[in-house]
């Protein structure tokens, strides 16, 4: 009995003395510095990046949809199961111990009884009770239990990556679709601004008509001017409804539960975003590290496939007592110990297919790996792009919106003075307006430009 014990711990101590998996290696080397040359800034932790914006809504709206966002819910339900999983994969690194308590009555109701009855028709009725408790545990010689542990523990850290991940780009679009809605409710107020200046002109080139001094032809092209003016009203209150609806959407509720205040978008500004440098991004962002964590699993995996090939060793240890009447339950003790050998030897190749297998997977998520860190290093570098030329478009942007209402003004004065006919101010209103009309836009790209570079940049997560 002394040897079974001695070799049942020394099981215990190979289970316990498991070294950890090490870490895996993506064979690529990250670039010194980003392509684009303009990356500093000033915001080093983006954890709260959302803030970063100055609006107020944004905030409560970035809560709500942690709190009511069904997809995060079910992420969060992910890790739950992962973790669980994990708990199931590390119990055979310890022995399992089950116990139990019978009671047995046999009555023979006729006859006379056979040999293979403990009754018989002078003892028609006999008592049994039996206690037990036993052990078992297979040696983890081979390493298969850890590595099984190690994988489900691997598996675990990528579900916890993956729920960062479905919340970095839940955020990411309740910040994209709340800009677009105020953008769109600026267009709107800027299409009522513009009906509101072509009819004025309308009624200028009416007076002249009336006067004759402008001819029927220059009143229909202004009538066609306001006419497509009023056609870009519902137009933009479309975009902004179907805007409110994927806002709600991302909220995890119903759009008529959903109400805005009167936020103006110029109040939205994008910070300076400092984007560190590109070895960062590899604890930076929680995709990358969720297909670091399913690579290691992988790995463990293989170990798992190759121990299942080779000889195992259980051990067990049983304690028992029975008695014909119950107080003497515990004074007939006796115990049983075991040991057994098991190898496989034909399943038809079954073993060697799943370690192949085995490996095959781990081939497949190397490559996604690397492909998620070349993924990641691609999308901080449009971002950067993306930042730095539309800062140069507004530039020159502002400069033509200026140039455009001056010049409207000027040929609107001059036609009212019957120095310019009314192509000219046709031509000045469409490309006042077109430039209103983009200075919106680049404004919403710009802030959506910094939304995406957060994300790329995972949003001030780190690997812990």
């Amino acid at each position: 009995m002394k040897a079974h014990l001695t070799l049942l711990a020394a099981g215990l101590l190979l289970a316990a003395c498991g070294t950890p998996m090490p870490t895996p290696e993506s064979g690529i080397q990250p670039p010194l510095t980003w392509q684009n040359p303009d990356t500093s800034g000033t915001q080093a932790d983006n954890s709260l990046w959302w803030t970063h914006f100055g609006s107020p809504q944004l905030n409560r709206l970035i809560e709500q949809a942690r709190l009511d966002s069904h997809d995060l819910a079910a992420a969060t339900a992910r890790v739950r199961q992962a973790q669980a999983s994990a708990v199931i994969a590390g119990a055979p690194l310890l022995p399992e111990i089950t116990a139990g308590l019978n009671g047995n009555r046999q009555e023979l109701l006729r006859g006379k009884g056979y040999s293979q009855l403990d009754v018989d028709r002078n003892n028609r009725t006999i008592d049994y009770y039996d206690a037990h408790l036993s052990a078992s545990y297979e040696l983890d010689f081979w390493g298969g239990k850890r590595a099984a542990r190690d994988s489900a523990t691997s598996s675990l850290s990528a579900s916890w990556f993956d729920r960062a991940t479905v919340e970095l780009t839940l955020l990411s679009g309740v910040a994209n679709s709340y800009t677009q809605a105020l953008s769109l409710r600026e267009q709107q107020r800027i299409a009522e601004l513009n009906l509101a200046n072509a009819r004025h002109v309308l009624d200028l080139v009416q007076t002249r008509y009336d006067a004759g001094s402008a001819t029927a032809l220059e009143l229909s092209q202004q009538k066609s001017l306001v006419a497509a003016q009023q056609r870009r009203l519902p137009q933009v209150q479309q975009q902004a409804q179907e805007a409110l609806v994927t806002l709600a959407t991302l909220l995890g509720q119903p759009v008529q539960a959903v109400r805005l205040d009167d936020e103006p978008f110029d109040r939205l500004h994008w910070p300076s975003i400092d984007a560190g440098v590109p070895s960062d991004l590899l604890r930076r962002r929680p995709d990358i590290a969720a297909a670091e964590a399913r690579l290691a699993a992988a790995q463990a995996d293989i170990i798992v496939a190759r121990a299942a090939m080779l000889p195992s060793v259980t051990l067990g240890l049983g304690l028992a007592t029975g008695a014909d009447i119950a107080d003497q339950l515990l004074r007939n003790n006796v115990y049983n110990l075991s040991a057994g050998l098991a190898t496989p030897i034909f399943n038809n190749g079954r073993l060697k297919a799943e370690r192949d297998k085995a490996s095959a997977r781990q081939e497949e998520l190397l490559e996604l790996y690397r492909g998620a860190i070349i993924n990641g290093f691609a999308d901080v570098e449009k971002a950067l792009n993306t930042v730095h030329g539309l800062d140069q478009q507004r530039q020159w942007q502002t400069e033509e919106l200026q140039q455009a209402q001056n010049a409207f003004d000027i040929a609107q004065s001059r036609y009212q003075a019957g120095a310019e006919d009314l192509l000219t101010v046709l031509e000045t209103q469409r490309t006042l307006y077109a430039a209103q009309d983009m200075n919106v836009q680049l404004r919403l790209a710009r802030v959506q430009a910094s939304v995406a570079l957060y994300k790329a940049l995972g949003g001030g997560w780190r690997v812990r």
